[in-house]
């Protein structure tokens, strides 16, 4: 057994920038100190009470596709690539030069998530969107992802992070990027007439990861005929037909002309022929009620009856109301901001708190950081920084304006996280035996020494060519580690440590005075407490 005992002052402040934030920049730990550890954890639960600088505002919003709606997208940079196909199928040139404008939509949403996680003074909705991303993980080398997943985070995930989880799940559930990248477009009912030879039928993948990571969890008491009925229930739920709106085959207009003589089926087929869209009409999420099982189906013990897109809104309501679902979210949460194996009295205290509010985030939230095992000493800097919050940490501490991106999106790469490069829907680990290993450790201690030493292009425009050759495919090259050729601010080595709150063994202290000056911020940034959040 542990021995329990409360973090000091000093120890509270730090402990809720490294938890509710990427890490302290210059000042903050003298901020959180003067307010007090409890009044900086109610404006982050209370974002809207944090002003945002108009600075960083107008950055974002020069980031135009950022706030294109899944069609728009679509339409401009994935519709010419395609008639490009069909049209020059010999043109590889066009088609690559195509390729590399649609290669915009994910950089800029790279820019937006590491400009924000930096400079925005919203820390905890920088941290839960991250970490909101990473449960309803898309990866966005897939297919339409690669336009699409900007757009799903900014639109499905950041407006929903401390609300209630049965919004931020009905987003993510309607978001074409979610439903091309779990296969859920092409899940159809075996023989529907929307098919036309087109689909294979029953798609379960969406269903089981709907079940298995975004609610239940692995063992949250579901079967595979749960499984197999969750998918039935989805079919036909996904994205617009190509091609647009089309008259419906009939049977003959002489066997169906007293059916035609229904006012009903008059006002029915007209909406069914308005509500088949192409892309280029807006729409990017649409339910076709041709390619959905409407036979009655059997959830979790509860019988849902046909009826088309409600079926699936029910679905959705028991889900995010499932004692299971309660826990698994409880368990993801305590594990990310308290500690790999989270204490299960706290899970549990979340998991009611979670059924008393409907599921409200911001109250589970709560009641995790009023709990004594938040503030439990044994916490204290007892989570090993993932490469994402390892490299935003860094360069929050060093206080280093950013103007360009790659170099930082780069080492993340390089330490196996690319933002948005999960493959699986399981998303990355934040445990610290994914990430603690010799080779990932040699390269975060050349991009502390780069960082540290001044080295790295940050306050270069992308488009600069002495930007060149800093980064490629391999990771970090040609970083030099004596200044020369200094491409931002050197830190400062003093500041950084006060910063950091001065809270360093012995050791590293000794290893930090003895080190030459050029070095002194490198050995911070490199340190093994700055390893830990």
């Amino acid at each position: 057994m542990f021995e329990t005992a409360p973090m000091n002052g000093d120890q509270r402040a730090m402990h809720v920038l490294n938890r509710l934030a990427f890490g302290p920049r210059p000042g903050d730990y003298e901020h959180v100190r003067a307010i007090g550890a409890e009044a900086y954890i109610h404006r982050q639960l209370n974002p809207q009470s944090i002003e945002i600088p108009i600075s960083l505002v107008e950055r974002v919003h020069d980031l135009n596709t950022l706030h294109m709606t899944p069609a728009a997208l679509f339409v401009e940079y994935q519709r010419p690539l395609q008639v490009a196909r069909r049209q020059n199928p010999n043109d590889k040139d066009d088609r690559k030069e195509l390729r590399q404008r649609a290669e915009i939509v994910t950089a800029q949403a790279v820019e937006a998530r590491l400009l924000r996680a930096i400079e925005g003074p919203r820390q905890l909705q920088e941290v839960l969107t991250a970490f909101w991303f990473n449960h309803f993980n898309v990866f966005a080398g897939k297919g339409l992802c690669d336009v699409w997943t900007g757009s799903f985070e900014e639109q499905a995930i950041r407006p929903h992070t401390m609300g209630r989880f049965r919004d931020l799940l009905g987003a993510t559930a309607r978001h074409p990027a979610m439903l091309f990248y779990l296969d859920n477009w092409q899940n159809s009912a075996p023989g529907a007439p929307g098919t036309k030879g087109k689909f294979d039928g029953i798609n379960e993948n969406y269903a089981r990861e709907l079940m298995e990571l975004h609610t239940l969890g692995v063992n949250g008491g579901y079967t595979q005929a749960d499984v197999i009925a969750l998918a039935h229930i989805l079919t036909g739920w996904g994205l617009p037909r190509r091609g647009g709106a089309r008259r419906r085959d009939m049977r003959s207009m002489e066997e169906g002309v007293e059916v035609l003589r229904s006012r009903s089926f008059m006002r029915r087929w007209m909406n069914r022929f308005d509500e088949h869209p192409s892309y280029a009409s807006g729409a990017a999420f649409y339910f076709d009620e041709d390619r959905h099982d409407f036979s009655r189906k059997v959830l979790l013990g509860h019988r849902i009856e046909g009826g088309g897109a409600r079926e699936v809104e029910q679905a959705l309501d028991l889900l995010a109301r499932h004692p299971a679902t309660a826990r698994h979210i409880s368990y993801q949460l305590a594990q990310y901001f308290v500690a790999d194996e989270p204490p299960a009295s706290l899970v549990a205290r979340m998991a009611s708190r979670y059924e008393q509010t409907d599921g409200h985030i911001r109250e589970v939230l709560a009641t995790m950081f009023a709990s004594d095992d938040f503030w439990d000493r044994r916490y204290f800097r007892a989570k090993y920084k993932t490469p994402y919050e390892y490299v935003i940490s860094s360069v929050r501490a060093a206080g280093t304006p950013v103007a360009n991106f790659r170099p930082l999106a780069g080492t993340m790469a390089l330490l196996g996280m690319p933002p948005y490069g999960c493959l699986t829907p399981n998303g990355y680990s934040n445990m610290q035996d994914a990430w603690l290993n010799p080779d990932s450790m040699m390269a975060r201690l050349s991009f502390a020494t780069a960082l540290g030493t001044g080295s790295l292009p940050l306050q270069q425009t992308p488009d600069d060519e002495n930007n060149r050759g800093y980064f490629n495919k391999k990771g970090m090259t040609n970083v030099r580690l004596d200044g020369a050729g200094r491409k931002m601010t050197l830190p400062d080595a003093t500041m950084l440590v006060a910063t950091l709150g001065e809270d360093f063994s012995s050791r590293t202290r000794e290893a930090i005075e003895v080190a030459p000056p050029q070095l002194r911020a490198a050995m911070v940034l490199g340190s093994p407490e700055f390893m830990m959040r």
